[in-house]
């Protein structure tokens, strides 16, 4: 189970009763208040889905411990060699008896606990990638009691998905919901193996849906009590239908607090299919390496709203590279959709299939351009070399002192290294272009959304900038771009 450190949220609850000594006339009861009359019985969906949720146990094999000592003889015998001291004759005394060159055995221990449900009757199940991460051995008991050894069909790590499958027949599947239905406010239910304590019914409500945490993928969260052996086990609708992989929980503790999360099982199912088609999940790839674009750069470079990606730096020969997108640009729409926040392009071009022609449309200089791009697949990360373009230093001109800069042309070779047309190197920093934080060494590529190839062009767009107002300066820093404001004296 996933936990994250973060402030406890406490709920309250309200007992409501009514009276019923008296009896006007009233209008006639809102939805909303004809559902508080009673609260909800679940228990026909236990009956109905309780069956297709599995125990998940995983082993691990380590070193078998030798027979002759226990678990601190190792240690004892350290201190007497340590300090000179003649070992006792104990069990396991190396000098008592030669040692002898057996090979080391293995013996298989409880690594962890989780659950799971069962896909299809043929045996296929969902669970956590991160409930048989490791596992030498995976164990599904059911809860009619019988227990199958399970072969791991395929595991992803990015979404936290895993599929297994067991030899058997005839097994009760469960019903997938749709997600799009899922209603905040809607009551919903988990069963699972918290603590290993198998078949436990928990219940709660939709808290909100789409929640970020920092992922691949958005959640939902509820206020369902999620413990330790719940992952990977399914989180179910009134309608007894699985609408989420049970995940993650904030807690200071370790144990619930309060919050959960679930994977949607829309995304689930898209990983699943791939795991047992290909035992592997094949994602989309770009080659950009992105950040939120902040308020302040925003109305800087007059985009307005603080939406979409700012690319810092674009892979060379990646699908990115060949559709023209820079380093700067701002990502604001793909393949239709737009980027509300920058989290939302690697799902969305995760999610495509590579090979895929798609449009991206990005900001630039102040204006939109759509771009063709054709979505690669992804591959093992990549690790970017640095520069080391800094070591030369041209004479510097001092044309940027009302902002505290002072800048040089870059030479051929450093433009080459860099990979980039044009710009200008900062010397020396000082006043208000430190305190907005840029650096000696970095590379103005344009200031106020005007590209600058050269000091001669660095020196036209400063001075033809308003001076009261901020000034968005797009830098290069080894080898990532970024925007820096420079905010007017006052």
């Amino acid at each position: 189970m996933k936990t994250f450190l973060i402030k406890p949220l406490r709920s309250f609850f309200v007992a409501l009763t009514v009276s019923a000594t008296a009896f006007v006339a009233v209008a006639p009861l809102q939805p909303a208040v004809a559902q508080a009359r009673a609260l909800p019985d679940f228990t026909d969906l236990v009956d109905q889905v309780g069956p297709s949720v599995v125990n998940i146990r995983t082993m691990e094999k380590v070193a078998a411990r030798s027979a002759q000592g226990g678990p601190g003889d190792e240690d004892m015998m350290e201190f007497f060699r340590r300090f000179g001291i003649p070992m006792p004759n104990v069990p396991g005394n190396p000098r008592q008896a030669p040692r002898q060159n057996k090979p080391q055995q293995e013996e298989e221990q409880p690594r962890g606990v989780g659950s799971g449900f069962i896909l299809t009757a043929d045996g296929f199940i969902m669970t956590n990638a991160h409930v048989v991460d490791g596992a030498d051995e995976v164990l599904v008991t059911l809860t009619d009691k019988r227990e199958f050894k399970a072969k791991i069909i395929g595991a992803d790590k990015r979404s936290d998905v895993a599929v297994v499958k067991i030899e058997a027949t005839g097994l009760p599947a469960v019903k997938i919901g749709d997600v799009n239905r899922l209603r905040v406010g809607e009551w919903v239910i988990a069963i699972g193996s918290p603590f290993n304590l198998e078949n436990t019914v928990t219940a709660g409500i939709v808290s909100a849906k789409q929640r970020d945490t920092g992922g691949d993928l958005q959640l939902i969260q509820t206020d369902v009590a999620i413990n330790p052996g719940n992952s990977g086990g399914p989180l179910i609708n009134m309608r007894g239908e699985v609408v989420g992989i049970n995940s993650q929980i904030y807690s200071r503790s370790g144990g619930y607090m309060g919050i959960s999360f679930s994977i949607p099982m829309d995304e689930a199912t898209r990983v699943s299919d791939q795991l047992r088609n290909a035992g592997r999940v094949s994602r989309g790839f770009l080659g950009v390496s992105i950040e939120q674009v902040s308020k302040d750069v925003a109305e800087s470079i007059g985009l307005g709203k603080a939406v979409g990606a700012l690319v810092r730096n674009v892979t060379a020969g990646s699908p990115a590279e060949k559709a023209g997108i820079e380093a700067g640009d701002i990502i604001t729409r793909f393949d239709g959709k737009s980027i509300e926040k920058s989290i939302d392009l690697p799902r969305l071009v995760g999610a495509t299939k590579p090979g895929t022609k798609s449009t991206i449309t990005v900001f630039r200089r102040g204006t939109s351009k759509d771009l063709s791009i054709t979505v690669a697949e992804m591959e093992s990360d990549k690790v970017v070399a640095k520069s080391s373009a800094r070591q030369e230093k041209p004479k510097a001109s001092s044309v940027g002192q009302s902002i505290g800069l002072a800048v040089a042309e870059l030479t051929d070779a450093q433009k080459k290294e860099l990979k980039i047309k044009g710009g200008v190197r900062i010397e020396s920093v000082v006043d208000a272009a430190a305190r907005a934080g840029l650096h000696e060494g970095d590379i103005i590529l344009a200031l106020a959304n005007t590209e600058v190839a050269s000091v001669k062009e660095f020196e036209t767009a400063l001075s033809k900038h308003d001076k009261s107002k901020a000034l968005p300066v797009l830098i290069r820093r080894d080898d990532l771009a970024q925007y820096i404001i420079i905010k007017p004296v006052k």
